[in-house]
């Protein structure tokens, strides 16, 4: 038996899962049903929004479920309709075993990370945030427990110094096509030897939670290593960002920055914490722990994303303002 006897059921929902439905759909095999998140209003005009993948699905012509409980009556009852062969999850919700058990060989889902390690919901992120030279993607079998089911395949990616998490999203999300294809083979043909994440040493592993705003905050009296780090696994999206205030001591906040590129220049003396420097053209800096992070490009709250120079020509007076709390 090959990969494209199997009936497939597909469930997910951002852009990174599209890839991979793409690649399946594309290559012959039999997805009999894609599910996905409900539309939803988004946006300004509150108009309703499809998941990236129910786009993708309705134009390669495929069945669509959009169920609002994975545990109702009428959503299991379709699942059990299609009689899967096999289900494959990337980037959707936590599913209920009444679901990813049904599918006779099982559900698979493809994780951004090389676990066990970045167990969670921004494996890509933290990777990145952490310094970390290296990730991956794995296929692992579900089960009770969020991202602890047994890996089926692994492989691995490297960080480069330039990557942020948008380079790294478009690498793993093509790698992953690959992976997901042939896991679909390797489990047709029975040719799998799950490795179980049982005996792993919880104290060692680094966790991968979901991003608020509040976690994308600067702290300018950090290391610059650091601070690169945190600003590359944050660009393009949802971006680090840091509060600005008057430097005249009166301590008000007055708006606020996101920050996609930086780079770190070490000092020997370095200034305040959040002292900003500019040569009134294309150049700002701001001081941290060690020495000076040179900023690439920025967005003033309720602007438009800038290079400097561009900033610049209207914004005449930023030395007068400190960034940070």
């Amino acid at each position: 038996m090959t990969g494209k006897d199997l009936r497939i059921i597909f469930m997910g929902t951002p852009e990174f899962a599209v890839a991979s439905l793409r690649r399946l759909a594309g290559d012959g095999y039999n997805v009999v049903a894609v599910v996905t998140t409900p539309d939803k209003p988004a946006g300004r005009g509150r108009k309703m929004h499809e998941s990236d993948v129910k786009v993708a699905a309705r134009e390669l012509g495929l069945p669509i479920l959009q169920p609002e409980k994975l545990k109702a009556e009428e959503f299991v009852e379709a699942v059990r309709a299609l009689n899967p062969d096999l289900g494959i999850v990337i980037a959707f919700r936590m599913l209920p075993e009444i679901i990813w058990a049904m599918p006779r060989l099982g559900t698979f889902n493809l994780h951004a990370s090389l676990l066990p390690q970045y167990r969670g919901a921004a494996p890509i992120n933290h990777a990145i945030m952490n310094g970390e030279t290296e990730t991956g993607i794995t296929t692992f079998l579900l089960n009770h427990e969020i991202d602890k089911g047994a890996i089926i395949g692994q492989r691995r990616e490297p960080i480069l110094p330039e990557d942020n998490m948008g380079s790294m999203y478009e690498k793993l999300m093509t790698a992953g096509c690959d992976l997901v294809v042939e896991t679909v083979e390797k489990i047709a043909s029975g040719d799998i030897r799950p490795i179980e994440q049982s005996d792993v040493d919880e104290s060692q592993l680094k966790p991968a939670p979901k991003i608020f705003k509040e976690d994308c905050e600067i702290d300018w009296s950090w290391d610059g290593r650091r601070i690169v780090n945190f600003v590359r696994g944050l660009s393009p999206y949802p971006a680090a960002w840091s509060r600005m205030r008057k430097a005249d001591g009166c301590g008000e906040e007055t708006g606020s920055a996101k920050i996609f590129e930086a780079t770190f220049r070490p000092e020997s003396n370095p200034a305040p914490a959040g002292t900003v420097s500019t040569d009134g053209r294309d150049s700002i800096s701001v001081a941290c722990a060690d020495g000076r992070i040179e900023i690439g490009s920025l967005q003033l709250a309720g602007k438009r994303r800038m290079s400097n120079r561009e900033l610049l020509v209207g914004f005449r007076n930023l030395e007068d303002y400190v960034f940070g709390k």
